[in-house]
């Protein structure tokens, strides 16, 4: 009986450590189930802007496998170009990451096509452009969007967007202008990413911020030029959910765009 006595008490501590050692693991699983990481990048075509002519996909590539997004927005796809070896750069990044893909046209260029594209690890649906106007004539742009759903059955709108880049800040304005009305009537929650060739201080950000939250409001980190960066133009907002925001994250990325990526992780409520 004494040594009854004296293996019982063991046997339940050894219990109550394990509880306490399987509880925490739990947790972070069942956390990170519900977090929902967002990048956004404009790259350049590939062409790093201290190489001249050359096209590094894999250094693309190589920042987006090392932040494991859900989903990326990418900005300034070549398709096809000779600029870039008449390669389809969408389909091979889309190879390169392992994740499902739609590049969207914004105009013909160089024997090939230029645009945007759209990266996901989870199905999508629902695929869509529009062209957005110009006060003055420039470079055609588009807002390209998706439905993504998750794995949780939980679905948003993914919206991509490069607006105009002349000095001139009417055709930004305009663009903008068409983006909120397209995306007006949606119900679910939207986020929108993009080059936006915007300070926060401009009437096209003024507008954005009438119906979508920024993930960075005050104090955010630039986006250009890619070294030493003092101007953020690149954005990620959400509408229509109000999921916190867990990080907010300009990569110190330097080599393979004249931009510098941006990633956000989102707490799916």
């Amino acid at each position: 009986m004494k040594h009854y006595f004296f293996i019982l008490p063991l046997l339940l501590l050894f219990t109550a450590c394990s509880d306490k050692v399987t509880m925490p693991a739990h947790q972070t699983q069942t956390s990170g189930n519900n977090e929902l990481k967002v990048l956004c990048y404009n790259i350049h075509h590939a062409n790093p802007p201290s190489k001249e002519g050359l096209i590094d996909l894999d250094a693309i590539a190589n920042v987006i496998k090392a932040e494991n997004p859900d989903v990326v927005a990418l900005q300034e796809i070549d398709r096809l170009t000779k600029r870039s070896g008449g390669i389809d750069e969408a389909k091979l990044l889309a190879q390169k990451t392992g994740m499902k893909y739609h590049f969207f046209r914004a105009i013909d260029h160089d024997g090939g096509e230029y645009g945007t594209m759209i990266l996901s690890k989870h199905p999508f649906s629902d695929i869509k452009s529009i062209s957005l106007p110009e006060a003055f004539p420039g470079e055609d742009r588009i807002l390209a969007y998706v439905t993504v759903k998750m794995p949780s059955g939980k679905t948003f709108i993914l919206a991509n967007t490069h607006l105009d880049a002349q000095r001139n800040n009417d055709t930004r304005t305009l663009q903008m202008k068409t983006i909120l009305q397209e995306l007006s009537a949606k119900r679910e929650p939207i986020i929108l990413c993009g080059d936006l060739n915007s300070v926060d201080t401009s009437e096209a950000i003024k507008l954005l911020d009438q119906q979508f939250k920024r993930t960075c409001i005050l104090n955010c980190p630039g986006t250009i030029p890619v070294i030493n960066p003092t101007k953020t133009i690149d954005y990620i907002a959400i509408k229509n959910a109000t999921w916190p925001v867990k990080s907010h994250i300009v990569i110190p990325e330097t080599y393979a765009s004249d931009h510098r990526p941006l990633v956000v992780t989102f707490q799916m409520n």
